[in-house]
């Protein structure tokens, strides 16, 4: 076993705090990836459960509940214990925070177009109980907007493309909706910074849609008895939202989604930050539509780029292991508590997201004006 000193910021109380972890044998401890060239010091993963093969052979109902409860706390806890702060400590260690290291992450961006991939909820938008009022703030419009004006940005998230683009409302941008099934791009006289960009539309799916507005029609008809369960269209995949059901409740709202799939092999379920997710069995998820973001824009093969993913929930973890597995671009998890993911970086709530993206606006406007006196 191999004790390490690490001092890490203690953003309460102002404070370093010494932390001495026992590396080897801790759920939470490093494993040794390729080391990323953006983020000087390296970065960490945790080893996966096997979440993604028990979606896919379609577990038991009770898995399924104890996996929605696990990954859905119901509260804040009043009281951490002391194993609690010692593991979320360690947690920050190997995730550190975006913003703090701020200046490592654009001195590692150094001569490399930096290209942004955003979530929509949890990441610029709270979550709250109505996804129909999942409103982003106006200061996070701005900063959203202003990255776009200095980067190729993108949001790729699970709601409707035409559903997520009323949110953002900001013609600039790459839309990837039904987590990337959906996917347009701005056209050239919205971006006068980017001169290549493309206007793409991109729907691997378009073949079950009649089925997936079929399975949409009779999952209303099956949850309708379940109180606080709600059926969203995201028209190339259906999310079934339980944030509003008793927990009590979870078990049966799963075997009713379940029963309705087994008519429907072509379909498969998943499980994101409290909401059931129904797609297509494509291989098809938000990693692939990064990849084809960075195609688009001519990038593929490019070593002079720097992809930047931030979203909070697990379906963001196809596009941070896309970027482990590249051996470039920064991942970053949006999340107040440790969670397992492939992401080197962490940021605790959308007002840190905000914060991020105006400093690295900030950054790139002292940089060109920088150029420009020379």
């Amino acid at each position: 076993m191999t004790n390490q000193n690490v001092v890490v910021p203690n953003a309460r109380k102002g404070v370093d705090i010494t932390i001495a972890m026992a590396l080897s044998k801790s759920l939470f401890s490093p494993v040794v990836p390729k080391p990323l060239p953006a983020a000087p010091g390296g970065y960490f993963t945790i080893s996966r459960k096997m979440f993604a093969k028990k979606t896919e052979t379609g577990g038991k109902t009770n898995s399924w509940a104890d996996s929605m409860r696990d990954s859905s706390p119901t509260r804040v806890k009043s009281t951490t214990s002391l194993s609690e702060i010692e593991e979320k400590n360690t947690w920050i260690v190997n995730h550190p925070s975006a913003l703090n290291m701020f200046e490592q992450i654009v001195n590692g961006s150094k001569g490399k177009q930096i290209v942004m991939f955003l979530d929509y909820d949890g990441t610029l938008s709270p979550i709250v109980e109505d996804p129909d009022r999942a409103f982003m703030t106006n200061e996070m419009r701005e900063a959203v907007r202003d990255v776009a004006r200095y980067f190729p940005t993108a949001i790729v998230t699970g709601r409707c493309r035409d559903k997520v683009y009323s949110f953002v409302r900001l013609a600039g941008l790459y839309y990837a909706g039904s987590h990337g099934m959906d996917i347009k791009g701005p056209s050239k006289n919205c971006c006068r910074n980017i001169t290549d960009y493309q206007g793409v539309l991109f729907q691997p799916a378009s073949e079950f849609l009649p089925m997936i507005d079929e399975v949409y029609n009779v999952l209303l008809e099956r949850t309708k008895h379940i109180p606080g369960a709600r059926v969203e269209d995201n028209k190339f995949c259906i999310s079934v939202h339980f944030r509003c059901v008793e927990e009590k409740m979870w078990a049966a709202l799963v075997e009713q989604v379940r029963s309705v799939l087994k008519g429907y092999p072509q379909l498969r379920l998943t499980q994101g930050r409290k909401v059931l997710e129904i797609r297509p069995t494509i291989k098809w998820d938000k990693g692939k539509a990064l990849e084809f973001l960075l195609e688009s824009l001519g990038y593929a093969n490019s070593t002079d780029v720097l992809p930047v993913y931030i979203g909070d929930d697990r379906t963001d973890e196809d596009a941070f292991k896309v970027l482990r597995n590249r051996g470039q671009g920064l991942g970053i998890l949006v999340s107040k508590v440790p969670k397992e993911t492939n992401a080197s970086y962490s940021l605790q709530e959308p007002t840190e997201v905000k914060d991020f993206l105006r400093r690295l606006v900030e950054w790139k406007r002292s940089t060109l004006q920088g150029q420009s006196r020379v």
